[in-house]
């Protein structure tokens, strides 16, 4: 009963820390409309808040890891909140679109601490079986940030403006920062760190192929989902001029597929394995890109097929996240921080660039999204096959 109230209260706070990162990166969706007004700017613009985010969340995570292995995970925490809190700062303070944008980028080098973190902690604490659970739990807590965020921004851009977004994110990263200061346990006990120069710790998990692999899985996967994160605001609000209050409940819908995908990763892996779990993930991502990429090209920008095919990916990445990620982190335990902050720094920057990119082409229609998921799903595709020659060469032994 004990170890499991202590699960519950460190998965939970694992969750808090990973959420306020998932807010900041779609709690502003709903009024992109309004904020392109404001700034001056075209809506399709818009999407480049969420790359200079993403790219930032995903650099910073490269410095977090090998920063928590060699002192300890709750001081790189409040390192990273505290950057974070003066992000928001300069985001509610600002009225050019170029000082927002840097802002955002700020905002994001605070919170990739987080998404290192939610990572390293859960390969901590648990082995095995245990891990998997954590990892899987952790998935669909996080899952349920975005799932609120885009509702409650809405509902504040729609009765205060799109300012008020900001400034409840500035709220919620000090009630999070107090908590996790007064909470979070250190998880990494002081005998067990080590000061191995980072590049060794670097060389140490990246020779690993079947580590390769899955982290192509991971960034694909999740780049799919950045980029339609980013392009169905702007399809909704911009292009079918929906009000913030209807984009931002669209935008939730799909968020179930990935609740139901984390919830059968344990299931699957049980079963049939790993690897055969995370073909009938990917299989899913497939399905969703075409429901999007055909619906564009006979009929155009279309609300359904938007949240019938996010729903297929989403399911897809729920089910490989928790499988990939658990996957990935198992053979590293001494080098918990480092691993977790490759696959999360890959992740978020492959993200960010996937989305700037993205971001370069006019959002009139779905066309360009259903294209992009699906080469996303093309990358996860080579990155499976990596683990499978990785599995059937013998593996050289790491440090």
């Amino acid at each position: 009963m004990h170890a499991s109230t202590g699960m519950a209260k460190l998965l939970f706070l694992v969750i808090l820390m990973a959420g306020v990162g998932q807010m900041t990166q779609t709690m502003y969706v709903p009024a992109i409309g309004e904020m392109a007004s404001v700034f001056g700017v075209p809506v399709g613009q818009l999407q480049a808040v969420m790359a200079a985010y993403l790219t930032s969340y995903g650099l910073t995570q490269f410095i977090y890891g090998p920063l928590s292995d060699r002192f300890g995970r709750k001081p790189v925490l409040m390192l990273g909140m505290a950057i974070f809190l003066c992000g928001s700062v300069l985001a509610i303070s600002v009225n050019d679109f170029t000082l927002f944008l840097v802002a955002s980028f700020i905002q994001g080098a605070g919170t990739g601490c987080c998404g290192a973190m939610c990572r390293t902690v859960t390969r901590d604490c648990y082995e095995g079986d245990d891990l998997q659970k954590a990892n899987s739990l952790v998935s669909m807590g996080v899952i349920f940030s975005p799932l609120i965020a885009p509702v409650l921004g809405g509902w504040l851009a729609t009765h205060w403006g799109w300012l008020t977004i900001y400034q409840f994110l500035l709220g919620f990263g000090i009630c999070v920062t107090l908590v996790l200061m007064s909470q979070f346990p250190e998880t990494l006990p002081a005998e067990k760190r080590i000061a191995q120069p980072v590049i060794t710790r670097y060389k140490t998990v990246l020779s690993s192929r079947r580590f390769q692999g899955y982290i192509l899985c991971l960034v694909a996967a999740f780049a799919g989902i950045a980029i339609y994160e980013a392009a169905l605001g702007v399809l909704l609000g911009g292009v079918l001029q929906l009000s913030p209050q209807v984009v931002s409940i669209l935008f939730i819908l799909p968020l179930p597929g990935y609740l139901a995908g984390s919830w059968l990763s344990g299931a699957l892996t049980r079963n049939v394995g790993a690897d055969k779990g995370m073909v009938v993930g990917i299989i899913a991502l497939v399905i969703g890109a075409l429901v999007i990429l055909a619906t564009g090209l006979t009929i155009g920008v279309n609300a359904a097929s938007l949240v019938i095919g996010g729903t297929f990916y989403f399911a897809g990445a729920g089910l490989t996240f928790p499988i990939a990620t658990t996957a990935a982190l198992a053979p590293f335990p001494q080098q918990a921080g480092t691993a977790g902050a490759i696959m999360g720094g890959m992740q978020n920057l492959g993200a960010g660039l996937a989305t700037l990119a993205v971001a370069m082409f006019p959002a009139q229609d779905q066309n360009t999204l259903g294209l992009a998921m699906l080469l996303m799903t093309v990358i996860a595709v080579v990155g499976l096959k990596r683990v499978k020659r990785a599995t059937q060469t013998p593996a050289v032994a790491t440090a």
